[in-house]
């Protein structure tokens, strides 16, 4: 998935775009509210973690707008303002979560994937393939191919959850270069292809469908 963090400090920041992006995530980091209208301008991020204070004005402000266009894509605030009104001012205006600093890094990844899960109607993260053994629990990140537990890397997880969120549906390969890769990075022109072949090797050769000159589709019968 493709994620916008918007955080003013830079350390803090470039800890949290690491820790996140390691799970598979492409993360771009902005410092500021008019860099972030402007990013998301040009992206459809699926999840954006939001700084309440920033140089040019309130992170709130921002999130009151989107929610007033109709935009109901999930935010995370990530604040050091510990007090309930101000927990209780984030929530009322359209956050589905909030996080104190200093917080735990694995807390957040944790937190970023609860609220994806709610945010695409996948409360329940066990998913049986029964045609190709497939078991997947995509909260703790596990997967197992007739009993057998299969490892996968970040960024093989991250193809696979984008192929799952489409399930018998075509994705393009710009699509899933999309929510692998934040701005800037170097992506050479096999990538998607390798990725998608470690996938079945390890998980099934017929389980993701090439659709030639269009993208992959997965599977699950």
């Amino acid at each position: 998935m493709r994620i916008l963090l918007i955080e003013d400090e830079p350390a803090l920041g470039q800890a949290v775009r690491e820790h996140v992006a390691a799970t598979g995530h492409a993360v771009d980091h902005v410092l500021r509210l008019d860099d972030a209208w402007a990013a998301l301008r040009g992206v459809d991020y699926g999840l954006i973690l939001l700084d309440l204070h920033l140089p040019d004005g309130r992170g709130l402000d921002l999130l009151k707008r989107l929610r007033s266009a109709g935009d109901k894509r999930p935010v995370i605030i990530l604040t050091a303002r510990d007090q309930i009104r101000d927990r209780i001012e984030g929530l009322n205006a359209g956050a589905d979560d909030y996080l104190v600093k200093p917080f735990d890094l694995d807390e957040l990844t944790a937190r970023v994937g609860s609220v994806i899960r709610r945010a695409s109607g996948d409360a329940a993260p066990i998913i049986l393939i029964d045609a190709f053994g497939l078991e997947i629990d995509k909260a703790g990140r596990d997967i197992k191919r007739d009993g057998r537990r299969v490892d996968l890397t970040g960024r093989e997880w991250a193809v696979l959850d984008r192929l799952l969120s489409r399930r018998n549906r075509i994705v393009t390969k710009e699509q899933i270069e999309e929510s692998l890769y934040p701005f800037g990075a170097e992506i050479e022109s096999n990538a998607i292809e390798v990725h998608i072949s470690r996938l079945r090797k390890k998980l099934g050769r017929e389980l993701i469908e090439t659709v030639r000159g269009v993208g992959y589709r997965l599977n699950d019968a």
